[in-house]
């Protein structure tokens, strides 16, 4: 079984993953996050330097930096563990429909991202070599189109499928995403072995729980995930994860994230004026 240390980003509630196979101590890198203030446009390395900085104290090799899908409520540092590291940078292949439906949103821009941003796109059954280990890919939409879960020995990597079962599922409503894919997804995850560790994206306090986690099984999912255990039927499940995402409101960090993130994390090209900027489109959003 992999090592497994995780890194709580308490502005955006993300979990970032370093594992690593214990043999040959290579390392994988599973959603990173870039810190950004948006008030006053800042960017900061804070956040991805303490995983670096934990890899360097254990002797890793970082072989890869991976995310999940592209992320909508937070930057990827993902090119930015590549220029450190020499990382290669991976996704699932159906970023390229993502990138298909936000490019447009962002005006023109001296770039167009496509696939050649990331080092590696995936798809279900694809394997990655870490070391000894084998990371295995299952696609996992729902979420976004593209959604990826790495399964690393016993432990499964959701990204925002599904959080702790005391809070739920992902929401599904943003461009791409899809309830009943959601659904599907969701019991993929939960036909694997009951024992499977689920590492979860992110992690936000329901009623009646003080303590952040990101860490549960299959069998706790299947017994007590408030949205998705066992007998809720596809049909219950769409109807009650359309009427919530109805609630929710576009994350603080959507369209910076989104523009950066078709990118692999690398920021979009400086200008003529040598300034590097992030767009606000004006009600291009539905919420």
């Amino acid at each position: 079984m992999p090592e497994i240390k995780a890194f709580f980003d308490s502005a955006t509630n993300t979990v970032t993953y370093l594992v690593w196979d214990k043999a040959t101590r290579q390392a994988v890198i599973i959603d990173p996050v870039l810190d950004f203030d948006p008030a006053p446009g800042r960017l900061s390395t804070k956040s991805a330097d303490a995983v670096l900085a934990a890899a360097k104290a254990k002797e890793l090799e970082i072989a890869w930096a991976l995310d999940t899908h592209a992320h909508a409520d937070h930057l990827s540092a993902a090119d930015y563990i590549r220029q450190m590291t020499g990382a290669r940078v991976g996704i699932g292949a159906h970023i390229t429909d993502v990138q298909k439906i936000f490019r447009p949103m962002f005006g023109p821009t001296p770039d167009t991202p496509d696939a050649s941003v990331f080092d590696a796109l995936f798809n279900e059954g694809d394997e990655i070599t870490l070391g000894k280990e084998t990371i295995r890919v299952l696609h996992t939409p729902g979420h976004t189109v593209a959604c990826l879960t790495y399964l690393i020995g016993d432990a499964a990597f959701v990204g925002d499928t599904v959080f702790m079962p005391d809070y739920g599922t992902a929401r599904a409503d943003f461009p791409g995403g899809d309830a009943h894919a959601l659904y599907q997804s969701i019991r993929k995850l939960l036909a694997l072995p009951p024992e499977t560790r689920i590492f979860t994206g992110h992690d936000y306090l329901p009623e009646g729980r003080s303590d952040y986690a990101w860490e549960s099984t299959v069998a706790e999912h299947r017994a007590a995930n408030v949205h998705v255990h066992d007998g809720i039927t596809e049909k219950d499940f769409v109807a009650m994860r359309t009427a919530r995402d109805q609630t929710l409101a576009a994350p603080r960090l959507i369209l910076p994230s989104l523009q950066v993130n078709i990118r692999a994390g690398r920021l979009p090209p400086a200008e003529s004026d040598g300034q590097t900027y992030l767009r606000l489109p004006v009600n291009r959003l539905g919420k």
